[in-house]
Protein backbone atom coordinates (compact mmCIF):
# COMPACT_ATOMS: atom_id res chain seq x y z
CA UNK A 1 0.00 0.00 0.00
CA UNK A 2 1.65 3.75 -0.93
CA UNK A 3 -0.08 6.00 2.09
CA UNK A 4 -0.07 9.54 0.33
CA UNK A 5 0.24 12.30 2.77
CA UNK A 6 -0.73 15.75 2.21
CA UNK A 7 -0.51 18.63 4.96
CA UNK A 8 -2.48 21.18 4.39
CA UNK A 9 -3.25 24.38 6.04
CA UNK A 10 -5.17 26.99 3.79
CA UNK A 11 -4.55 25.43 0.70
CA UNK A 12 -8.39 25.41 -0.70
CA UNK A 13 -6.81 26.85 -4.34
CA UNK A 14 -4.47 24.16 -5.12
CA UNK A 15 -5.52 20.90 -2.59
CA UNK A 16 -8.27 19.83 -5.15
CA UNK A 17 -5.44 20.21 -8.38
CA UNK A 18 -3.17 18.34 -6.54
CA UNK A 19 -5.68 15.48 -5.59
CA UNK A 20 -6.83 15.18 -8.91
CA UNK A 21 -3.47 14.81 -10.35
CA UNK A 22 -2.59 12.34 -7.90
CA UNK A 23 -5.74 10.45 -8.98
CA UNK A 24 -3.98 10.38 -12.74
CA UNK A 25 -0.63 9.15 -11.52
CA UNK A 26 -2.21 6.46 -10.19
CA UNK A 27 -4.28 5.14 -12.85
CA UNK A 28 -1.11 5.04 -15.02
CA UNK A 29 1.13 3.69 -12.45
CA UNK A 30 -1.66 0.72 -11.00
CA UNK A 31 -0.56 0.38 -7.37
CA UNK A 32 -3.16 0.51 -4.53
CA UNK A 33 -2.97 3.67 -2.33
CA UNK A 34 -4.80 5.30 0.06
CA UNK A 35 -4.78 9.35 0.53
CA UNK A 36 -4.22 10.85 3.73
CA UNK A 37 -5.33 14.64 4.54
CA UNK A 38 -4.40 16.93 7.33
CA UNK A 39 -6.81 20.15 7.40
CA UNK A 40 -4.56 22.04 9.85
CA UNK A 41 -6.58 24.54 11.24
CA UNK A 42 -8.15 25.68 8.30
CA UNK A 43 -9.81 29.32 7.73
CA UNK A 44 -10.71 29.23 3.83
CA UNK A 45 -12.48 26.65 1.85
CA UNK A 46 -10.29 23.42 2.24
CA UNK A 47 -12.91 21.55 3.96
CA UNK A 48 -15.73 22.49 0.96
CA UNK A 49 -12.83 21.47 -1.69
CA UNK A 50 -12.17 18.41 0.07
CA UNK A 51 -15.50 16.98 0.64
CA UNK A 52 -16.65 15.80 -2.74
CA UNK A 53 -13.23 14.24 -3.05
CA UNK A 54 -13.83 11.61 -0.80
CA UNK A 55 -16.69 10.19 -3.44
CA UNK A 56 -14.18 9.48 -5.92
CA UNK A 57 -10.87 8.73 -4.41
CA UNK A 58 -9.44 6.84 -1.36
CA UNK A 59 -9.31 9.68 0.82
CA UNK A 60 -9.40 9.83 5.11
CA UNK A 61 -9.52 13.77 5.73
CA UNK A 62 -7.86 14.42 9.39
CA UNK A 63 -9.51 17.63 10.70
CA UNK A 64 -7.28 19.45 13.13
CA UNK A 65 -10.07 22.86 14.48
CA UNK A 66 -7.00 24.63 15.38
CA UNK A 67 -3.86 24.70 13.75
CA UNK A 68 -1.28 22.79 15.01
CA UNK A 69 1.81 23.70 12.77
CA UNK A 70 3.89 21.88 10.23
CA UNK A 71 5.43 19.57 12.21
CA UNK A 72 2.33 18.19 14.27
CA UNK A 73 0.73 17.68 11.00
CA UNK A 74 3.39 15.52 9.61
CA UNK A 75 3.76 13.49 12.67
CA UNK A 76 -0.55 12.52 12.80
CA UNK A 77 -0.48 11.61 8.84
CA UNK A 78 2.65 9.34 9.03
CA UNK A 79 1.43 7.92 12.87
CA UNK A 80 -1.90 7.15 11.05
CA UNK A 81 -0.34 5.22 8.01
CA UNK A 82 1.67 3.44 9.83
CA UNK A 83 -1.32 2.68 12.03
CA UNK A 84 -3.45 1.44 8.43
CA UNK A 85 -0.29 -0.90 7.57
CA UNK A 86 0.34 -4.18 8.06
CA UNK A 87 3.10 -4.61 6.08
CA UNK A 88 5.59 -1.97 6.86
CA UNK A 89 8.43 -3.35 5.74
CA UNK A 90 6.20 -3.20 2.29
CA UNK A 91 4.45 -0.35 2.62
CA UNK A 92 5.74 3.07 2.28
CA UNK A 93 4.15 6.76 2.95
CA UNK A 94 4.97 9.96 0.43
CA UNK A 95 4.78 12.98 1.73
CA UNK A 96 4.12 16.13 -0.35
CA UNK A 97 2.69 19.72 -0.13
CA UNK A 98 -0.95 20.82 -0.88
CA UNK A 99 0.58 23.97 -2.55
CA UNK A 100 1.09 22.23 -5.77
CA UNK A 101 5.04 23.53 -5.46
CA UNK A 102 5.69 19.58 -5.88
CA UNK A 103 4.58 18.09 -8.73
CA UNK A 104 2.65 14.93 -8.18
CA UNK A 105 3.91 13.39 -11.93
CA UNK A 106 7.35 12.67 -9.53
CA UNK A 107 5.48 10.23 -7.33
CA UNK A 108 6.17 7.23 -9.45
CA UNK A 109 10.04 8.05 -9.29
CA UNK A 110 10.00 7.53 -5.79
CA UNK A 111 7.78 4.51 -5.72
CA UNK A 112 10.10 2.58 -8.66
CA UNK A 113 13.13 3.48 -6.02
CA UNK A 114 11.16 2.17 -3.10
CA UNK A 115 10.28 -1.32 -5.02
CA UNK A 116 14.21 -1.42 -6.01
CA UNK A 117 15.15 -1.67 -2.20
CA UNK A 118 15.76 2.20 -1.18
CA UNK A 119 14.05 2.85 2.26
CA UNK A 120 13.65 6.72 2.03
CA UNK A 121 13.73 8.70 -1.43
CA UNK A 122 14.23 12.67 -1.39
CA UNK A 123 12.86 14.81 -3.79
CA UNK A 124 15.43 17.69 -4.03
CA UNK A 125 15.12 20.40 -6.56
CA UNK A 126 17.93 22.95 -7.66
CA UNK A 127 17.77 26.24 -6.85
CA UNK A 128 15.94 28.24 -9.26
CA UNK A 129 15.19 31.82 -10.27
CA UNK A 130 11.14 31.36 -9.58
CA UNK A 131 12.41 31.09 -5.59
CA UNK A 132 12.31 34.38 -3.52
CA UNK A 133 15.96 35.18 -3.34
CA UNK A 134 16.14 34.88 0.51
CA UNK A 135 14.03 31.53 0.24
CA UNK A 136 16.87 30.65 -2.46
CA UNK A 137 19.77 31.18 -0.58
CA UNK A 138 18.81 29.56 2.72
CA UNK A 139 17.99 26.06 0.42
CA UNK A 140 21.01 26.42 -0.63
CA UNK A 141 23.18 26.42 2.67
CA UNK A 142 20.58 24.55 4.75
CA UNK A 143 22.87 21.28 4.89
CA UNK A 144 25.65 23.74 6.12
CA UNK A 145 23.27 25.16 8.69
CA UNK A 146 22.60 21.78 9.90
CA UNK A 147 26.05 20.86 10.56
CA UNK A 148 28.52 18.32 9.11
CA UNK A 149 27.50 15.33 11.73
CA UNK A 150 23.41 15.90 10.69
CA UNK A 151 24.05 15.56 6.85
CA UNK A 152 22.51 12.57 5.05
CA UNK A 153 25.47 11.02 2.82
CA UNK A 154 24.19 11.62 -1.07
CA UNK A 155 21.43 14.46 -0.12
CA UNK A 156 22.30 17.84 -1.21
CA UNK A 157 18.27 19.06 -0.57
CA UNK A 158 17.57 17.70 3.31
CA UNK A 159 14.65 20.50 3.65
CA UNK A 160 12.41 20.30 0.34
CA UNK A 161 9.86 17.88 2.32
CA UNK A 162 8.67 15.51 -0.73
CA UNK A 163 10.39 12.33 0.09
CA UNK A 164 9.01 8.88 0.31
CA UNK A 165 9.72 6.38 3.34
CA UNK A 166 9.35 2.84 3.85
CA UNK A 167 7.39 2.66 6.90
CA UNK A 168 9.46 0.09 8.73
CA UNK A 169 12.01 3.43 8.78
CA UNK A 170 9.26 5.18 10.62
CA UNK A 171 8.10 2.87 13.31
CA UNK A 172 10.68 3.28 15.65
CA UNK A 173 10.57 7.38 15.64
CA UNK A 174 6.91 7.41 15.87
CA UNK A 175 6.21 4.88 18.14
CA UNK A 176 3.65 6.52 20.70
CA UNK A 177 5.80 8.19 23.09
CA UNK A 178 2.67 10.71 24.24
CA UNK A 179 4.57 13.52 23.41
CA UNK A 180 5.45 14.76 19.92
CA UNK A 181 8.40 13.36 17.79
CA UNK A 182 9.72 15.88 16.01
CA UNK A 183 10.50 18.89 18.03
CA UNK A 184 11.00 21.30 15.10
CA UNK A 185 8.42 22.98 12.74
CA UNK A 186 8.71 24.00 9.19
CA UNK A 187 12.24 22.86 7.05
CA UNK A 188 13.89 22.03 9.96
CA UNK A 189 11.08 19.61 10.85
CA UNK A 190 11.76 17.73 7.11
CA UNK A 191 15.82 17.97 7.83
CA UNK A 192 15.03 16.27 11.42
CA UNK A 193 12.69 13.41 9.86
CA UNK A 194 15.10 12.48 7.13
CA UNK A 195 17.82 12.77 9.35
CA UNK A 196 16.10 10.46 12.02
CA UNK A 197 14.48 8.30 8.86
CA UNK A 198 17.89 7.73 7.28
CA UNK A 199 19.31 6.66 10.43
CA UNK A 200 16.79 3.25 10.37
CA UNK A 201 16.98 2.48 6.71
CA UNK A 202 19.71 0.33 4.98
CA UNK A 203 19.49 2.53 1.70
CA UNK A 204 18.70 6.52 0.91
CA UNK A 205 18.49 7.40 -2.93
CA UNK A 206 17.06 10.96 -3.88
CA UNK A 207 14.96 12.05 -6.70
CA UNK A 208 15.54 15.38 -8.80
CA UNK A 209 12.80 17.04 -8.66
CA UNK A 210 11.32 20.71 -10.25
CA UNK A 211 9.32 23.17 -7.71
CA UNK A 212 6.82 25.38 -9.49
CA UNK A 213 6.63 28.43 -7.14
CA UNK A 214 5.03 30.00 -9.80
CA UNK A 215 1.74 27.95 -9.35
CA UNK A 216 1.10 28.84 -5.72
CA UNK A 217 -2.10 30.81 -5.66
CA UNK A 218 -0.65 32.33 -1.98
CA UNK A 219 2.26 34.55 -0.75
CA UNK A 220 4.95 32.13 0.67
CA UNK A 221 5.01 31.86 4.60
CA UNK A 222 8.46 30.84 4.85
CA UNK A 223 10.96 33.98 6.78
CA UNK A 224 14.63 32.94 5.43
CA UNK A 225 16.13 34.54 8.33
CA UNK A 226 13.85 32.60 10.80
CA UNK A 227 14.56 29.15 9.00
CA UNK A 228 18.10 29.73 8.66
CA UNK A 229 18.10 30.19 11.95
CA UNK A 230 15.86 27.09 12.67
CA UNK A 231 18.21 24.98 10.90
CA UNK A 232 21.15 26.38 12.76
CA UNK A 233 19.71 25.22 16.02
CA UNK A 234 18.43 22.29 15.11
CA UNK A 235 21.18 20.44 14.24
CA UNK A 236 23.23 19.28 17.56
CA UNK A 237 19.91 18.15 18.62
CA UNK A 238 19.57 15.65 15.09
CA UNK A 239 22.99 14.38 15.57
CA UNK A 240 22.31 12.01 18.05
CA UNK A 241 19.31 10.71 15.66
CA UNK A 242 20.97 10.07 12.53
CA UNK A 243 23.91 8.40 14.31
CA UNK A 244 21.03 5.30 15.69
CA UNK A 245 21.55 2.05 14.02
CA UNK A 246 20.62 0.32 10.94
CA UNK A 247 16.83 -1.53 10.66
CA UNK A 248 17.97 -5.17 12.43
Amino acid sequence: MIYICIPSHNEAATVGLVLWKIRKVFEGLGREYQILVVNDGSTDLTTEVLEPYNKVLPLTVIEQRERQGYARSVEVLLTEALARSDRPKRDCAVLIHADFAHGPEFIPDFIRRIESGADVVVGQAPPSKEMPRGYRMVRRWASWLLGKGNRVAGVRDPVSGFAAFRLITLRNIFKGSGSPALKNDGWAANAELLARAAGQARRVETVEIVERHDLKQRPSRVDPWTMAKALWHAGPAQRQESEEGAIR
